[in-house]
């Protein structure tokens, strides 16, 4: 005899897929049918022709449910499509300066951090330093600083700048909006 349900999933035991001696029945309106051998379990669902699914494994005796396992897997997607469809992806953008940026590029890589923070992104600022540059990186933390208290209305600081190897990075995030 095929079974329709063997080939909907395979994240929960179903029917014959269920190897314990007894288990716990809850019944398809969830009313407790207490401890039966599973061929009993079985038999019962069988009779309502619905599934007989291990809902809580590693429970002494296992725990099966009568249920409708098509319907059920059908819901459950739904349900994790919406939550999917709620939430925000957030995506990490970096913004790169220079130890000797000039005045109208900071401007433009600023407003390029307003924006992002403004769209629900995180921002990763960097100060790049070349050849000799890194001597003095106490440019590139004025230069972050700067910007740090600028946009300070905007977000929070996750990460304060930090020198890794020839560049000093400050990671920002938008404030949490309750």
């Amino acid at each position: 005899m095929f079974w329709r349900w063997q080939v909907i999933s395979r994240e929960h035991q179903i029917n014959d897929e269920i190897r314990a001696r007894e288990v716990r029945v809850v019944g398809a309106e969830g009313e407790q049918l207490g401890i039966k051998l599973f061929r009993e379990a079985l038999q019962l669902a069988i009779d309502l022709n619905l599934d007989l699914v291990n809902v809580a494994p590693t429970a002494k005796p296992p725990v099966c449910r009568i249920m409708d396992y098509g319907k059920f897997r059908y819901e459950q997607q739904k349900k994790e499509k919406e939550a999917r469809k709620n939430q925000k992806i957030v995506d990490t953008k970096e913004v790169w300066f220079r130890a000797n940026i000039d005045e109208n590029d900071y401007q433009t890589k600023f407003r390029n951090v307003v924006k992002f923070l403004g769209e629900g992104d995180k921002v990763k600022c960097s100060v790049r330093f070349r050849g000799r540059e890194i001597t003095h990186a106490s440019v590139g933390q004025k230069i972050l600083d700067r910007l740090a208290t600028e946009v300070a209305d905007l977000c929070v600081m996750e990460r304060v700048p930090k020198l890794e190897g020839r560049s000093m990075i400050m990671i920002l995030a938008p404030k949490p909006t309750n």
